[in-house]
């Protein structure tokens, strides 16, 4: 039996420091009658504060990014000091009068919190050695997982018994938890140990990161081509009861935990092959999912393994990353404004297909489409990884 190490108590803090950034992004998908009260405003309005948030995050991160490493800000520094700001942020939100500047605190915390992704994952790298990566990084991306099933819930009872500027108010002490404990409890970084902006900017320049890049942006895309629609599928569609859409949303959630912890045990060794197979099961849950018609158990099976694929991958997507590229502030953040933009055009891209006239099942065609160009992304960093083993 291999001995594997044990990893430090640190990784797990950099995963509950993600745990509370995602928990803020998607809390207002719990609270959004409330919200339309309070503002006077409508639902779609109160969903584009989920849109504006990621749209900070898409674009504001990797400028942000840039400033801090031309400005010499160490990994620690800068991940305490955008912590700060994320909380300043949370602060705004949670006191806030007016729609405008709930956007405005939202926008902030988009983009405060995409730099932080990207710098938990440079400093879970540098806490462990190169070939525990992928399982320190599925530690610290089991923070994401739990956030649907434990996180959002949470802060939806909050609203439900105490309103939601309560709520607000929770993630609020989370995450100023999280920025005492990062101040306190992360170690130092030794001098001339952290690539400056010139070296990281240089890796950039790289065939096989970019590669990578738009491999994760589409098994995002396809992930959530789907998934933004699966409520009215599962109940127009497949004839779930609406009361029945919540307990299967937290077992779509456990399924991605569970995915999350099988693809981080293979993540390190079998990278290419892990993405590889991930994505030909997406292909086939989507289109599965697309053709089950009135099949209760197939409609609910292929659902499920999209949970335990899709976002389950993104350790073996974060290890292909890392392996293409020293994992600099830089290329973590940018693979999150990646992956937020794969989001972003997959429940697009879904929601146009649906408008054009071909059925709520439309979307999951879409996802399936996107996987394709996955698997199909692929096969040139496969061909060159068998060529690898066959000489080695």
């Amino acid at each position: 039996m291999i001995h594997r190490p044990k990893l430090p108590s640190t990784v797990y803090l950099l995963a509950l420091t993600i745990f509370s950034l995602v928990t803020a992004e998607f809390m207002i998908a719990g609270m959004m009658p409330a919200l339309a009260q309070a503002f006077s405003v409508s639902l779609a309005q109160v969903g584009n504060l989920i849109a504006f948030y990621a749209l900070g995050m898409a674009l504001g991160g990797p400028p942000v990014t840039v400033l801090l490493l031309s400005r010499g800000f160490s990994n620690k520094r800068a991940l305490t000091g955008l912590l700060g700001v994320y909380v300043a942020a949370g602060v705004l939100a949670a006191t806030a009068q007016s729609y405008e500047v709930l956007v405005l605190a939202r926008v902030i915390m988009g983009v405060s919190s995409a730099v932080c992704i990207g710098l938990c994952m440079t400093v879970c790298a540098e806490l462990v050695e190169v070939s525990e990566r992928g399982r320190a990084v599925a530690v610290v991306l089991a923070g994401l997982m739990l956030s649907p099933v434990a996180g959002v819930p949470m802060t939806a009872w909050v609203e439900q018994h105490h309103g939601w500027r309560a709520s607000s108010w929770a993630v609020v002490v989370l995450a100023l938890l999280c920025t005492a404990l990062a101040a306190v409890r992360l170690p130092h970084s030794q001098p001339g140990s952290e690539s400056g902006l010139a070296q990281q900017w240089a890796t950039l320049h790289n065939r096989s990161l970019w590669g990578a890049y738009i491999t994760s942006g589409l098994i995002i895309g396809a992930t959530f081509a789907a998934f933004s629609y699966c409520t009215p599928i599962l109940i127009e569609e497949v004839g779930i009861a609406p009361g029945h859409v919540a307990p299967l949303l937290a077992l779509y959630g456990v399924a991605n935990l569970v995915g999350n912890m099988i693809v981080g045990r293979l993540a390190d060794r079998y990278t290419l092959p892990t993405l590889g197979w991930g994505l030909a099961l997406m292909v086939l849950a989507l289109g599965g999912f697309a053709l089950a018609g009135d099949q209760l158990w197939l409609n609910l099976g292929c659902f499920i393994l999209l949970g335990l694929t899709g976002v389950a991958l993104n350790p073996a997507m974060v290890a292909r990353v890392m392996r293409a590229a020293e994992p600099g502030a830089l290329v973590n953040t940018l693979h999150t404004s990646v992956i937020t933009a794969g989001l972003a055009f997959g429940s697009w891209a879904g929601g146009v297909a649906i408008d054009g006239g071909y059925g709520l099942r439309a979307p999951l065609w879409v996802g399936a489409l996107m996987a394709c160009l996955g698997l199909l992304s692929l096969v040139r960093p496969f061909v060159g990884y068998r060529q690898a083993k066959l000489c080695s």
